[in-house]
């Protein structure tokens, strides 16, 4: 006689959540904060011996302790929220940008060109208008080589897009050699220290305040982009599917490359922005790592520009805090990287949660 083989089901299974109420969303997400905090305190603690909450009053301190700090906190938020941007209309129609860093330096190296070489020459003003129409360009070019290969042969835009970033690194320090001073000495230093031409004007006695009003105003303009007109409803299409895309008639060559170029020239933007508007120098490390960083702010904001703001500012806010910790308790900066590293991974742990949901296998009817 045969026997019946029956199959045990597993004790849980993971599901995909339909959907999920935004109250609780953020619930999730405040829950993880709080244990994301009382797990860093215990880990202080333990290597330190400090009292946590001590070390997290230093952190706000490091953030918000001076007027200085604060206006240092804002323009760190303003520049990675703009190369955030920047990524965002990439990465919704599910072209992996990886290459912002690159697009951020050759923009701003487009901008220190032009200050080198015509900032004697030519009024202010039109040096200005010159400066931004060349980072603009640079960064889309820039963008637009991988978007045009992958349009047209289907490379893959993750490893070509990251290894623009290490050609444009190599064409910055190749510059920054050339045009060095003292001469060989491997750094630029102020640029157009006495005259100023090519930097951006302060407003109000603050030099930050330009650039947090422009990259408010591209807050607005990309948000207004993506959500409510034709093409971004078309990168959304290409995104979810490019076969969906070509059947309604969406090109989807021309979406991906305009797409990419709007992101390259957002890149360069951000560049003219770090160069004429906060450093006034260039080096191999102006972009300061903003381009990967900018791929964890977006991710967690779910491509909205808004939500952008806040995960921005999460983030600028734990590096200002973790730092100072690192110079008021003179601990290296491991420390500090381990904080942060320990906040941002229940931050990004969380996003499983709302996702995802955990069921239990359900007992059997008693016989």
């Amino acid at each position: 006689m045969a026997q019946t083989q029956t199959t045990k089901e597993p004790l849980f299974h993971i599901a995909k959540r339909d959907s999920i109420v935004w109250w609780k969303a953020w619930g999730i997400r405040t829950a993880a904060i709080l244990i994301a905090l009382i797990v860093s305190g215990l880990v202080s603690f333990l290597l330190t011996k400090e009292n946590p909450l001590r070390i997290y009053a230093t952190m706000i301190d490091g953030a918000f302790g001076t007027k200085r700090r604060i206006w240092g906190l804002v323009q760190e938020l303003a520049m990675l929220l703009c190369v955030s941007l920047a990524v965002t209309p990439a990465f919704k129609m599910r072209f992996w940008n990886i290459g912002a860093e690159g697009q951020v330096l050759i923009g701003g190296l487009a901008s220190a060109a032009c200050m080198i070489l015509f900032g004697e020459s030519i009024p202010s003003p039109l040096l200005l208008l010159i400066m931004i129409i060349a980072s603009v360009a640079a960064g889309a070019i820039w963008a637009l080589i991988p978007a045009f290969f992958r349009a047209n042969w289907q490379t893959n835009e993750t490893l070509f897009t990251l290894m623009m970033n290490y050609i444009a690194i190599q064409l910055v320090s190749f510059f920054v050699y050339k045009w060095s001073v003292p001469k060989g000495s491997g750094q630029v230093g102020v640029i157009n220290r006495t005259s100023h031409a090519g930097w951006l004007p302060s407003l109000g006695g603050h030099d930050y305040l330009l650039n947090i009003i422009i990259v408010l105003l591209i807050t607005v303009a990309m948000y207004v982009y993506l959500k409510y007109s034709k093409q971004g409803y078309e990168i959304t299409v290409v995104g979810e599917s490019e076969n969906t895309a070509r059947y309604i008639g969406i090109p989807v060559k021309k979406v991906i490359l305009r797409t990419m170029l709007i992101s390259g020239a957002v890149c360069g933007m951000a560049g003219l922005l770090l160069i004429a508007g906060t450093d006034h120098t260039i080096s191999r490390d102006s972009a300061g790592g903003r381009g990967f960083t900018a791929i964890m702010v977006s991710w967690l904001a779910k491509f909205n520009p808004v939500y952008m703001i806040l995960t921005s500012f999460l983030i600028v806010f734990l590096e200002k805090g973790a730092t100072e910790i690192s110079t008021a308790f003179g601990l290296n900066a491991s420390f500090s990287e381990i904080i942060t590293g320990i906040i941002i991974f229940f931050i990004i742990g969380c996003e499983f949660f709302i996702q995802y949901t955990v069921k239990f296998r359900e007992k059997e009817a008693a016989k």
